[in-house]
């Protein structure tokens, strides 16, 4: 009786786990993807930052610049709903740098088929302005402020997966 009880519960599981292995989730309209297609934002937005010189005890700008591959666009900061994700830009502190503030580009509105209302978004190359101090604590020489660049990217009828893009400021310090 033991055996046949074991041999059922057997049955079970082999029956189940292999329904489970065949089992798909089907979504209504959503695309099929492509081998073009990218898979999340960072296959279509790239990041540099330029070299900036600064001297102890001042400000000055540096340059983030991000390109966005044709076709694509990402949400501005600050986005159009609160629920669409901003691109941003956080930088690591560093002794003796400080980040007194950030400047996202003005966004263009565009409209798209998905939505009522047009949305700001960037598109093609845009650039990050970010003021740095470099108090009499920061180190003279070379050195890189390090962060990261939020995005989310999305094409005329889907949006794709966010993602974060390392970035890195070539500082000299005078």
């Amino acid at each position: 009786m033991l055996v046949k009880k074991i041999s059922i519960v057997l049955l079970l599981l082999t029956l189940s786990v292999s329904c489970a292995k065949q089992s798909t989730t089907y979504v209504p309209n959503a695309p099929t993807p492509t081998a073009g297609q990218p898979r999340n934002s960072v296959d279509v937005v790239k990041v540099k930052a330029l070299p900036v010189e600064i001297k102890r005890n001042q400000s000055t700008e540096a340059i983030v610049e991000i390109k966005i591959d044709s076709g694509y666009h990402v949400n501005a900061n600050p986005p159009t709903f609160a629920y669409l994700k901003a691109t941003e830009i956080e930088l690591v502190p560093m002794q003796g740098i400080s980040v007194n503030f950030v400047v996202y580009p003005d966004p263009i509105t565009k409209r798209f088929a998905f939505e009522e209302k047009p949305l700001a978004v960037y598109e093609g190359t845009t650039t990050i302005k970010v003021n740095l101090k470099a108090d009499q604590a920061a180190q003279v020489g070379s050195q890189n402020l390090s962060g990261k660049l939020r995005v989310q990217a999305c094409d005329d009828q889907v949006c794709y997966a966010p993602g974060t893009l390392a970035v890195s400021i070539p500082l000299s310090i005078k």
